[in-house]
């Protein structure tokens, strides 16, 4: 009989357990971790750098707007100029009758006849021209208000500190030309001649050859940078000849001969000028003629500066800026080459005036001090003489204006919506209304004010007030949505014990509960008037963009901002402009650093934990 196979029962497998899953894919997480952790360092350490490159590049442009050039010169108050009849040295004339007396008075004059004075030997209208433009157009000013704050001195020779103007002020902070100064080793003689206009300098040991080595290696580049322009025009032209060759069309072969007869004559320039600069830059062409696209060379030898006009290995010739003290003069080592790496064509400073300034900074009578005027003028088409003053003051009238009336009424519409409000859908429609107006363009409360305010309510364009009114609109949503969430930060067993003990609904809130959040709103309300205080779109539609030169005195003086006084100095195409609209920028983050730091120690300081 047979019987059936025995049958075997193979136990399953244990399930694999929770644990071992666990572990199993625990080092998947940990390295999932360090990777998530090492892309938020990454994002904070990006983000910090950019910030750090922001700050680094506002500051390394602007520092040097806190610094002025200044030109120290002995102006003589000429009695016959200023004051002929006596009356300022008499006294006792008002404030009114003095600036009367001193309308006509040829300021300008005593400030050019002070710097003419220095060097005496400039001669001809275009070079009196070049020296006065050292000064600033408000040295004058400087003498006037001297005059007025001390009649004294009418009569007299007195050392000033003349303001100079912007182009030297960028020279001096080495924003303009940059300039290398080498001294000479050799030997040195200088011989004027007789027509004192012309110099020649002659040096031991071949003392100017690396001079002309480095002409030589310029005239090399710019033959290099010819060939290349003329092997481009060569093969234009030859292009031009093959779709000439494939044109049938005879209005379309017109204009390509014409095209290709233009670049014939292109190339035969390009080549003259080519073999012009290969001849130059021989070493056997003799001595080197310096041209206006070439850096200028200024040689200091016995106290006078010639600008170099040709160049050998052991002689110079050029032009006198300023005389030696004797000719001929013999130096044995104690002169200087100057390069103006910017050709003289590129800059606003020309040869002889940087000569001249140069000159004045050996006799120490040029020199940077601190820039009071940036803190104390108002606006200014001159770089020298521009300030911030009205601009702060009118931010100061806009901030005082805005902060008394977004306050109370933030602080009021938020008591109400969060402690007395019936839930409706009314209410409901005013706080998606607050939300959504927080995320409104600052523009559109611009336009709002300069149709409600300006056209309509008839408020005056451009002062503080309308301002104040936009920024108000601006800033209530900001500062209402803080004070309700500081509302809601206070237990309710405070409202319940000031009801307990018989204080009213309105009693609770003004003596128990605005106490408390009060820390909360004015956090918000720093925030909120620091926002302000950068804003600038909607202030330039109402007017805030107009040149207001005067300080404003009041809330309803014409003035301007910082932000829009910054907008306004980096639209303008002067040099001086750049560093003091780094300048004001840095004014403006510090102030709003300050407010900033203000609402986080406030907040701090009286922060509770319930």
């Amino acid at each position: 009989m047979n019987r059936p196979p025995k049958t075997r029962f193979v136990e399953p497998e244990a399930p694999l357990r929770t644990i071992d899953k666990v572990n199993a894919s625990l080092g998947r997480r940990h390295a999932a971790e360090r990777h998530f952790r090492a892309l938020g360092l990454g994002a904070v350490v990006l983000g910090l750098s950019f910030v750090a490159m922001l700050f680094v590049s506002i500051v390394g442009k602007g520092y040097t707007a806190f610094q002025q050039t200044y030109i120290e010169l002995p102006v003589s108050f000429d009695t016959q100029v200023i004051d002929p009849d006596g009356r300022l040295r008499a006294g006792g004339l008002d404030a009114t009758e003095v600036n009367k007396a001193l309308l006509g008075v040829n300021f300008l004059k005593l400030a050019r006849d002070a710097l003419k004075a220095e060097f005496p030997n400039v001669s001809g209208r275009s070079e009196r021209r070049a020296l006065y433009g050292l000064l600033s157009p408000g040295a004058p000013l400087q003498l006037r208000d001297l005059v007025i704050e001390d009649p004294s001195v009418i009569g007299s020779k007195r050392r000033v500190r003349l303001l100079a103007d912007d182009d030297v002020d960028m020279f001096m902070k080495g924003r303009s030309t940059p300039v290398r100064i080498s001294d000479g080793e050799a030997s040195a003689t200088v011989s004027i001649a007789d027509d004192g206009k012309t110099a020649a300098i002659s040096a031991d040991d071949d003392a100017f050859a690396p001079l002309a080595a480095e002409v030589r290696a310029l005239l090399e580049r710019r033959a290099e940078a010819s060939e290349r322009e003329l092997e481009r025009l060569e093969r234009s032209r030859d292009g031009l000849r093959e779709r000439l060759a494939a044109v049938t069309d005879a209005g379309l072969r017109e204009e390509l001969t014409r095209r290709i007869a233009d670049s014939e004559r292109r190339i035969e320039r390009e080549t003259e000028t080519l073999k012009e600069l290969r001849r130059r830059a021989a070493p056997d062409a003799g001595p080197l003629n310096l041209d206006a696209d070439m850096p200028s060379w200024l040689v200091r030898i016995g106290g006078g500066t010639i600008e170099v006009e040709t160049i050998a290995a052991d002689r110079l010739t050029g032009k006198v800026l300023i005389p030696p003290v004797s000719s001929p003069a013999t130096a044995s080592g104690n002169w200087q080459i100057v390069e103006l790496t910017t050709p003289a064509d590129d800059r606003r400073l020309k040869d002889g005036q940087i000569a001249w300034v140069l000159d004045l900074q050996q006799q120490g009578l040029i020199q940077k001090r601190f820039n009071t005027i940036f803190f104390t003028h108002g606006a200014s088409r001159e770089p020298e003489l521009a300030g911030i003053a009205g601009a702060l003051m009118g931010s100061f009238y806009t901030l005082v204006l805005t902060l008394l009336f977004s306050f109370p009424i933030a602080v009021g519409a938020a008591v109400y919506l969060e402690e007395f409000a019936p839930k409706n859908r009314f209410t409901d429609l005013i706080e998606v209304n607050i939300n959504n107006l927080a995320a409104v363009p600052s523009i559109v409360f611009g336009l709002l004010g300069l149709a409600v305010f300006i056209n309509f309510f008839g408020v005056p364009r451009s002062t503080p007030l309308v301002a104040a009114m936009v920024l108000t609109l601006m800033t209530l949503p900001t500062i209402i949505i803080a004070s309700r969430a500081a509302l809601k930060s206070v237990p309710p067993s405070i409202r319940e014990a000031a009801l307990g003990v018989g204080a009213s609904p309105l009693q609770a809130q003004v003596h128990h509960v605005l106490p408390l959040a009060l820390p909360g709103m004015l956090t918000g309300t720093i925030i909120g008037m620091a926002q302000a205080l950068g804003e600038t779109a909607p202030l330039l539609m109402i007017g805030m963009i107009a040149f207001i030169v005067d300080i404003p005195h009041g809330f309803t003086d014409p003035s301007t901002v910082l932000p829009v006084q910054i907008f306004l100095w980096a639209d303008s195409p002067e040099r001086g402009f750049v560093e003091r609209t780094s300048a004001a920028i840095i004014v403006l983050l510090g102030f709003l650093i300050l407010m900033n730091l203000a609402a986080v120690l406030l907040r701090r300081r009286f922060e509770r934990r319930w």
